[in-house]
């Protein structure tokens, strides 16, 4: 399956360190993300392990 072209970069990707960030890309059933610093590497997932993963970091930092 080839990745999407529609790339969007977090928009924490500011200041000097704007070419070194985490970008996303979506289809209607996956997610794609990759660093700027290495486009050739994508991780594909589905929205829900994704929603578990950042539920788990939030509660970590409270």
């Amino acid at each position: 399956m080839a990745a999407p072209q529609n790339w969007q970069k977090s928009s924490f990707s500011g200041g000097a360190d704007g070419n070194n960030c985490l970008e996303l890309a979506s289809t209607p059933t996956t997610l794609h993300l990759r660093e700027s610093d290495t486009p050739a590497t994508v991780l594909t997932t589905t929205p829900t392990p994704l929603i578990h993963l950042l539920d788990a970091i939030r509660a970590q930092a409270l």
